[in-house]
């Protein structure tokens, strides 16, 4: 028997602690120390399992040289750049599935990215650097099929 906590249930607690702290997180998933951040793949949001393969969180917005640490938590998932999503001069990534894929985020912008297997249900997410949104409309503009379609709307609204 496993006494030692999972991924997620670690992360989780560790959320919850830095809330308690006081310290402002909306949006975002904890700091694992000053400049890094994770952002969890995820069979189901935490708390609504109605809402299932997801990113958390859906948005995260770091500085100019913060390091983002995508999370396989459940099996699964990958995380891959989208074609036409990310700034000019960034480089693109595409993670194996349930491989953990970490990032130094050098170049300001919108970078929007996707979970391979579960794009058509709508599993994206965005990072925003430097508060960035000089390639918006570039990002608006790339096609989306099925569900990430929706998804992505709902996420450009909430820029």
């Amino acid at each position: 028997m496993r006494t030692d906590p999972d991924r997620r249930t670690f992360i989780v607690t560790i959320g919850a602690f830095a809330g308690l702290s006081g310290v402002g997180l909306a949006n975002t998933v904890p700091v694992t120390e000053a400049g890094h951040h994770a952002v969890m793949m995820l069979n189901a949001a935490c708390g609504d399992t109605q809402t299932p393969n997801v990113f958390q969180p859906p948005i995260l917005r770091v500085a100019l040289g913060d390091v983002v640490t995508f999370v396989p938590t459940d099996t699964g998932h990958n995380t891959a750049s989208r074609r036409g999503m990310i700034p000019e001069g960034a480089e693109p990534w595409n993670g194996g599935v349930n491989e953990e894929v970490t990032m130094e985020m050098t170049v300001p912008g919108i970078y929007g990215y996707v979970c391979t297997p579960h794009y058509e249900v709508g599993m994206v997410g965005l990072i925003v650097v430097d508060d960035d949104l000089s390639n918006l409309d570039a990002v608006r503009s790339v096609r989306q099929r099925g569900q990430a379609r929706t998804a992505f709307r709902a996420l450009f609204e909430e820029l």
